[in-house]
């Protein structure tokens, strides 16, 4: 169904976008920073879990719409900013004391780092454009099952993004994990996962489309 050169050259480039500092890359080593390795993790997954949604739309031709529709790509662009904006006012607000993030955890704060993973992956419509550029370059219509072509290499760069982004998660939460002990460096590092937010939301309106 694939073209064994092209995918062997699509694993190239896949890695090396996986590994490359990015934004969700930086978003789950906030994430770890404030709710410790597992929380890293599970934003890695909710990421992980957008990028396949992402894939599925860019197979089905969905996410053409937004080469036509810039007024959509710019309402989502603007909707994701103030999305985390919100994250590092509620960063920044956090006065919760050293622990108290991984004691919760287990729960809803587990399910709340998945999602907000997930929902900050959704609603940036420059991913949703990186497939439609991207993943296309190692399509070969000529052996047919583009949808199939498709999905087989979205699916293969969303498992090795969420070993990446998850390690890196899970490294960045156990580091923080140590430096929480310290009430002051616990405020330093909400205050350093706000301003990552920030710095994201700024970033998603500011560069060009």
């Amino acid at each position: 169904m694939v073209d064994m050169s092209l995918y062997a050259a699509f694993l190239v480039a896949a890695f090396a976008l996986c590994v490359t500092p990015g934004p969700d890359m930086m978003f789950i080593v906030a994430m770890g920073g404030r709710g410790g390795p597992t929380a890293g993790v599970m934003a890695a997954f909710g990421v992980a879990c957008a990028m396949l949604v992402h894939t599925v739309a860019a197979a089905l031709g969905l996410s053409a719409l937004f080469l036509t529709l810039p007024t959509l790509y710019h309402v989502l662009r603007w909707v994701g900013a103030a999305y985390l904006l919100y994250l590092a006012v509620k960063a920044f607000r956090d006065r919760s004391v050293p622990g108290e993030e991984e004691a919760a955890g287990a729960g809803s704060g587990l399910r709340r780092a998945f999602w907000q993973g997930a929902v900050t992956n959704l609603l940036n419509p420059k991913v949703i454009l990186f497939n439609v550029a991207f993943l296309p370059q190692f399509v070969d219509p000529s052996l047919g099952h583009v949808q199939g072509q498709f999905l087989l290499l979205g699916f293969t760069i969303v498992v090795m993004g969420f070993l990446w982004d998850g390690f890196v998660g899970l490294l960045s939460g156990r580091l923080a994990s140590v430096l929480r002990r310290s009430a002051r460096v616990n405020r330093g590092l909400n205050i350093l996962s706000g301003t990552v937010f920030a710095g994201l939301a700024v970033r998603l309106v500011a560069a060009p489309k």
